[in-house]
């Protein structure tokens, strides 16, 4: 077990590695040769040049200015400047929001912590059970609950701030639940024009054999909404296109890389190998064998795509419909269609940026079973990665596996000191977050191959899961797993109905691995991402053998995202051990506390200067956020019981039964008070827009505004005589009566607006 020197040791470690980032970060920024990678988002708004351009030879490359270099630190005020509406005006919602999490660690923690340190730990302190006891333990663990004697009425104590910490915790939830719901009703209230402001998805649409889907749609809209209805484009199964797309542009890239080698030396072409990777096969020249292949592959481009728009086979029963008013899509996307439930059902539809284009072609039968094979997938993945939990946690502690083995003790005793606070204190660490590295893009294949329809929806059910895992593995693993390395020996020779006992003893001697982990991953995991080495290297690798021209060094710069999918819950683990260890270990209080301060000034000035976040959803996200710490404090207040049920205290454990109860009431009230805000439109909020827009333009033209918001990005090339096929579809003509080929209906009983679908 990780004593407090072996604490100190990764603290150590972890300082410096954290140090050595930060000041490698501040030298790399102020080198003009580093400027794009550094402050893409910029760029991307055109709103820097490069230095690249001006000046000094040696200058374009390094920062001779010796006053930049003084004032390494600079980036942290600056990144504290820009006031909240600045930053929504010039990052968007979503990422002014995700900031608030880590501002909600530290409102929550830090008046906990100065609690938690002024009572409880000297109560903890002034103990001596473990000391009398025959279990491995730590100095750090003299600070917890584990140090009160069984049966104390000390136990008052832990209870009395149980109550404290939840009351402030639900206080300042419901102030911040508050606070992001009108800030997003503010956000869509003045917000400009969006496309998916007036339009829903409309899905399972009924097959008929008279009609297309593009004529079905159109009929059944301008029959049920005729003053609103505006036009639709129906959705293709455009995936092969896609994938051919794709091919053509990694195929465009080598060719440039080929033809920028050739022109560094003109003297030799360049060649390449036709076999698999290009380690086997002929010898070719490698910018005709490009040159052929795009060739090639724009051919079979054109005929996919005549096939997509001419087959309808690969239409699918799904449509994006477009109305006049705000209004009139709220009512559309909140509103039953059918008298059958199952068929002509509606959402919101995404945000144009939003859209997962590959799901779109997923028929939505196939979404029941496609949820439950991922639901089956993602528990044997659980189930089967606490086989590393388990070598992690064995890491962690040597003391138990001597007292089991006593035959290996004089072999780990021949380590030097430093090496054993090493294993112990740093790397059980650092090991979890290597097995853990993998498992985000594990989660969002299972999304995808769910079936969601935006990226937003895929990050938010990856999020869930990594969350899940987390708490199930990580937390719940590493307790189970470690106690029972911890009291390898206790486990061995006692009976079975003291191992409960034991347990509840021991879980509060699991925070030492937790402050390594938080090291490891908080501290210095923070550090690292404002570092960005691997978009650096690629970026300089890129810009060395790809870039060519402006458009290309653009293309080669990677600016990201904060990733809601791998942050989000990782930061909603620090709640987790916060919550649970503020009562029984308060130890851990202090490195939480670093953590959320530390990350809140590095992703503030990741989200000014380099994130560029692929779209917007106006923070529908926060009640995810809401629900999961809600769902931490509970945990806390449920193993809270369960410990003091094995420490006798008889007394004060039935007062414990009401604290989860009334943390359960509190989620419902904030539910049903806020969370509506985040699900559905106020038709009040969409009729005060479109009023107020139609005063002041009364003559725009939403049609033309709405023209290719919604067609499949493969069909929209400048160069592809399809996109003006497409464009040409949305044309205003006048006024038709369109007839049906439906037998039951001659007619429409209203005139027909040409659609933007291919079908029509």
């Amino acid at each position: 077990m990780a004593t407090l020197g072996d604490i100190g040791v990764a603290a150590a470690i972890n300082i410096l590695t954290a140090f050595a980032f930060l000041l490698a970060f501040a030298i790399l920024r102020i080198q003009p040769i580093n400027d794009r990678v550094y402050f893409p988002k910029w760029y991307l708004k055109g709103l820097r040049s490069s230095p690249l351009q001006a000046g000094l030879f040696v200058s374009k490359f390094v920062n001779l200015n010796y006053k930049s270099y003084i004032k390494f630190l600079s980036w942290m005020p600056a990144a504290l400047q820009m006031p909240e509406p600045e930053l929504i005006d010039h990052a968007g919602l979503d990422s002014a929001v995700y900031l608030r999490i880590y501002l909600l660690g530290l409102k929550i923690f830090v008046p906990i912590a100065i609690l938690a340190f002024s009572v409880m730990v000297p109560v903890n302190w002034t103990n001596s059970t473990l000391k009398r006891s025959n279990l491995t333990y730590s100095s750090i663990d003299k600070l917890s609950i584990s140090n009160i004697p069984t049966g104390s009425n000390r136990f008052w104590t832990h209870l009395v701030m149980a109550y404290a910490f939840s009351f402030w915790a639900c206080y300042i939830l419901k102030r911040e639940y508050q606070i992001v719901a009108t800030m997003r009703l503010h956000f869509l209230a003045s917000e400009r024009r969006r496309p998916d402001q007036f339009t829903v998805l409309v899905r399972n649409v009924p097959p008929d054999p008279d009609e297309s889907v593009g004529e079905l749609v159109e009929h059944f809209f301008l029959v049920n909404h005729p003053d609103h209805y505006l036009t639709h484009q129906v959705v293709y199964n455009a995936k092969n296109l896609s994938s051919l797309v794709s091919k053509k542009k990694k195929m465009e890239n080598w060719l440039d890389y080929y033809e920028l080698k050739y022109s560094r030396n003109p003297s030799t072409r360049p060649t390449k190998k036709t076999g698999f990777l290009g380690l086997c096969g002929s010898s070719v020249d490698a910018i005709d064998f490009c040159t052929d292949e795009i060739k090639r592959l724009s051919e079979e481009i054109e005929l996919e795509k005549q096939k997509v728009m001419n087959n309808s086979k690969y239409i699918m029963p799904a449509a994006f419909v477009s109305f006049r008013t705000r209004w009139a899509a709220a009512v559309c996307a909140q509103t039953q269609q059918s008298r059958n439930p199952t068929v002509w059902l509606t959402e919101w539809a995404p945000e144009p940026r939003d859209v997962y284009w590959d799901n779109m072609a997923i028929p939505y039968v196939s979404l029941t079973i496609r949820k439950l094979i991922i639901a089956v997938a993602f528990f044997f993945l659980t189930f089967f990665f606490m086989i590393p939990i388990a070598f992690v946690q064995s890491l962690a502690n040597i003391e138990g596996i001597e007292k089991a083995a006593p035959f290996l003790k004089s072999f780990i005793e021949m380590q030097v000191k430093f090496i054993k606070s090493f294993i112990q204190g740093f790397l059980p660490g650092i090991a979890l977050k290597i097995f853990l590295i993998f498992l985000p893009t594990i989660l969002m294949i299972m999304s995808k191959f769910e079936g969601f329809i935006s990226v937003s929806s895929l990050e938010r059910r990856a999020a869930t899961r990594y969350y899940m895992f987390q708490f199930i593995n990580v937390f719940l693993g590493s307790i189970i797993t470690g106690t029972a390395f911890q009291q390898l020996d206790q486990f061995i020779h006692q009976s079975a109905n003291e191992i409960p006992k034991t347990i509840g003893v021991s879980i509060p001697m699991k925070a030492t691995f937790f402050i390594t982990y938080i090291m490891v991953d908080g501290w210095a995991g923070c550090a690292g991402e404002i570092l960005r080495l691997k978009p650096l290297i690629f970026y300089h690798l890129k810009n060395f053998f790809l870039v060519k021209t402006e458009k290309d060094r653009e293309e080669a710069m990677d600016p990201g995202t904060f990733g809601f999918n791998t942050g989000e819950p990782q930061i909603q683990l620090y709640f987790l051990l916060g919550l649970v260890y503020a009562v029984v270990t308060p130890f851990i209080l202090p490195y939480i506390i670093v953590f959320f301060g530390l990350a809140y000034v590095v992703y503030r000035h990741q989200i000014i200067n380099v994130y560029n976040q692929e779209y917007e959803s106006a923070a529908a996200f926060w009640p995810d956020v809401h629900g999961r710490i809600v769902f931490a404090l509970v945990i806390s207040q449920l193993l809270l019981m369960g410990l003091l049920s094995t420490k006798e205290a008889a007394n004060s454990t039935p007062l414990l039964i009401t604290l989860p109860v009334l943390t359960i009431w509190f989620h419902l009230y904030c539910k049903g008070r806020y969370e509506p805000a985040f699900v559905k439109h106020p038709l009040q909020e969409a009729m005060m827009k479109d009023t107020l827009e139609r005063a002041r333009e009364p003559n725009f033209n939403l049609k033309e505004f709405l023209q290719n918001a919604y067609i499949h990005p493969v069909f929209k090339g400048g160069e592809d005589s399809d996109s003006e096929v497409m464009s040409e579809k949305w044309e205003d003509q006048e006024p038709v009566l369109v007839q049906t080929k439906r037998q039951s209906r001659k007619n429409t009983p209203l005139p027909s607006k040409h659609s933007g679908s291919l079908s029509s």
